[in-house]
């Protein structure tokens, strides 16, 4: 049933009551309607980040895989279309804001759908400060290449500044998420339509340089790029893997919003499909065309050399672009603080889902009664990115990256779920056609077998001491230790969540269901 008053408590006996059409999801007073099909694509492409997430990832991939990175892109391509799909499937039966919380809720029950929850949740609270961190870093690059001041650039580096910048774009970001959907999307047709044109002029002169003789390591295009067997171990695989995951992870942004989609049942699970088919080829694109120009090993502009790798778009945007180099550094600003803006969506609405079902406090479940967005929910994922941000960034900055690293573990952690809770919801409907078969039997259960796979690979690798920044305690990796504490944490707060509130947790509220 639909709320007539958005400001008011849910937890009605009406919202609890079961609709067999809908499977008990009940609305939650969000703004029906207010996005189409393109803006969904566009905000999907937004929280991804293509322009951050590739100068970040590209050079870790390379020292891995050398010129395979094309076929580790397509093989991290394989897992998130596979599991798009069940996600699809889900959102046509059972469009919810909360999506992994509740499509695993019902299918798995409430323990392992908050455990779902939260998994996304926090990965997504975590990599806003890290988004806000990364555009102070390239706000202050940007200036410093505007003036001719490469000191300026190292203002960043002062603790307090950057707290403090920092602080300002979160509030930027918070105070734009808080508004309706239709300020989100027209800001972000701006700056990724931005970010998109500067990434595909700045591959299109590498390969024109390339062509001209005038690369830096012109290294032949291969087929062999493309062939994931050509990488020479299995550790190798599943690092560079791993950074495939990442660089994908943000399309399911899409579905949070199904309840302000136009054509809810359809048009999120599309969207979702397209933002990771246009991603692809604008990663592949890219990658062939800076390894074309710029080859694989250590030399200055190198893509094996661990001096730029932290970010190769910067190293190489004045080889490639010339005097226009300034575009490539504010194509990055523009991603990351596009990406710190929607990537807000998601955790604020599945916070509202929690909060609306009585697995949160019934706060997290208002609703702004002027702007129809879940106000409260986002205020608080705003508030814990920052506080952990500054914290982090003044205690130790070795804490506040190994924490982001360890978002790689949450990320297959609730992917893997809710492809493991399409196939189960849907185990009655599995062979009525062929159609069926594959896209909610075949496509999520293996995107959830890879995802798995990776999950404990990754939990393994990084019990090393030398895994991530290096750092350990007792001899167990940081990063290890990170990850298992933010999902120890969710253990903690579910179990005290379910002796205050013990109705969602007896299946009161969602109960188990399956389509029919």
């Amino acid at each position: 049933m639909t709320q007539t008053n958005p400001s008011q408590p849910p937890l009605t006996e009406a919202t609890r009551a079961v609709d067999s059409s809908d499977h008990g999801i009940s609305k939650k007073g969000l703004s029906a309607g207010s996005v189409g099909l393109i803006g969904a694509i566009v905000i999907g492409i937004s929280c991804i980040a293509p322009a951050y997430t590739l100068t970040a990832a590209l050079g870790p991939t390379v020292s891995e895989v050398g010129t395979q990175v094309p076929a580790i892109i397509l093989l991290g391509f394989i897992p998130m279309l596979l599991v798009a799909f069940g996600y699809r499937e889900l959102n046509r039966r059972m469009p919810d804001s909360g999506t992994s919380f509740t499509w695993a809720t019902r299918a798995f029950g409430p323990w392992i759908g908050w455990m779902a929850g939260w998994g996304l949740v926090a990965a997504t609270i975590l990599v806003l400060s890290n988004l806000a961190g990364i555009a102070v870093d390239f706000l202050f690059l940007a200036i410093s290449q505007v003036v001719g001041n490469p000191e300026i650039a190292g203002i960043a580096a002062n603790p307090f500044v950057n707290v403090v910048v920092c602080l300002l774009f979160m509030l930027g970001a918070t105070t734009i998420s808080y508004r309706d959907m239709q300020t989100t999307q027209k800001l972000q047709y701006w700056l990724v339509g931005f970010q998109v044109l500067v990434l595909v002029i700045f591959s299109g002169a590498a390969l024109v340089e390339v062509a001209n003789g005038n690369a830096f390591d012109a290294t032949p295009i291969e087929l062999s790029w493309f062939n994931p067997f050509a990488v020479s171990d299995f550790s190798a695989l599943a690092a560079g893997l791993s950074l495939s995951i990442f660089i994908f992870w943000g399309w399911d942004v899409t579905l949070t919003m199904n309840e302000e989609t136009k054509g809810s049942e359809r048009t999120p699970g599309r969207a979702a499909t397209l933002s990771v088919l246009i991603i692809v080829s604008l990663y592949l694109l890219i990658s062939v065309s800076l390894i074309s120009f710029a080859g694989v090993g250590d030399g200055e502009y190198g893509l094996g050399n661990p001096d730029i790798q932290d970010n190769v778009f910067f190293a190489l945007a004045g080889p490639v672009l010339g005097p226009l180099a300034i575009l490539v550094s504010l194509a990055v600003l523009t991603s990351s603080a596009s990406s710190l803006q929607s990537t807000f969506v998601s955790p604020a609405r599945t916070l509202l889902a929690m909060g609306h079902y009585g697995a949160l406090p019934k706060k997290f479940a208002q609703v702004s009664p002027r702007f129809f967005t879940p106000g409260y929910a986002t205020i608080v994922s705003a508030v814990v990115a920052s506080v952990f941000y500054a914290v982090m960034r003044f205690v130790s900055e070795n804490v506040l990256w190994d924490t982001i690293t360890a978002l790689g573990m949450m990320i297959c952690f609730y992917y893997g779920i809710t492809a493991f809770a399409a196939v189960w919801f849907f185990r009655k409907t599995w062979f009525r056609s062929v159609r069926e078969f594959f896209f909610t039997l075949l496509f999520p259960l293996v995107g959830g077998v890879i995802l798995s796979v990776l999950f404990f690979t990754t939990l393994i690798d990084s019990m090393d001491p030398d895994y991530g920044s290096g750092s350990a305690i007792g001899g167990v990796g940081l990063v290890f230790i990170l990850g298992m504490l933010v999902l120890l944490t969710g253990v903690v707060i579910m179990i005290w969540q379910a002796i205050k509130r013990p109705a969602f947790f007896r299946g009161e509220v969602l109960s188990r269901a399956s389509a029919d």
